[in-house]
């Protein structure tokens, strides 16, 4: 079992750093000591400590060690995965405004439906900023999108 975690590890720490700019760990205990360190192995210890210590729920529950208790449960790789899969549908309902991708798009972002219309608008009015050519991709168009949500006012909240 030993040579089966090792192994797992060392496949994870030669296989880069393209991960390393995103905080995967959560918060907690781990993610104090750790801070501000990149790649593979920081991460692992971190989490490792985060839960294997159940300070999280601690952490969460007091609104320390670096958790706050108004977060929200998110899936960016279901944002990524859904944008990926439907980029052509998206490009298209972006550019009116409206339609049924990018309905499901402000539902995994977590848009609330009193902000749904000035959603719809923002990424109407902002398409060319969102969908920057005809080979932009997933990750780029979340990206896009993030910046222009982060410009709103009223839909900032919203950015990642």
């Amino acid at each position: 079992m030993k040579k089966i975690a090792f192994s797992a590890l060392a496949l994870a720490l030669s296989s880069g750093t393209a991960f390393a700019q995103q905080n995967n760990v959560g918060c907690g205990l781990g993610s104090m000591v750790f801070d501000g360190q990149s790649g593979i192995a920081p991460q692992v210890l971190a989490a490792t400590t985060n839960g294997t210590s159940g300070n999280q729920t601690f952490g969460i529950t007091s609104g320390t060690l670096g958790c706050t208790q108004d977060g929200t449960v998110s899936s960016t790789v279901k944002l990524s995965m859904f944008t990926g899969s439907n980029m052509d549908k998206l490009a298209a309902d972006m550019s009116k405004g409206q339609g049924e991708a990018l309905e499901t798009l402000a539902d995994l972002m977590g848009v609330e439906a009193a902000d749904k219309a000035a959603f719809f608008t923002a990424t109407r009015d902002n398409f060319d900023k969102v969908f920057t050519s005809s080979n932009v991709t997933a990750e780029e168009v979340i990206a896009n999108l993030n910046e222009v949500l982060a410009a709103d006012a009223e839909l900032s909240r919203y950015a990642a």
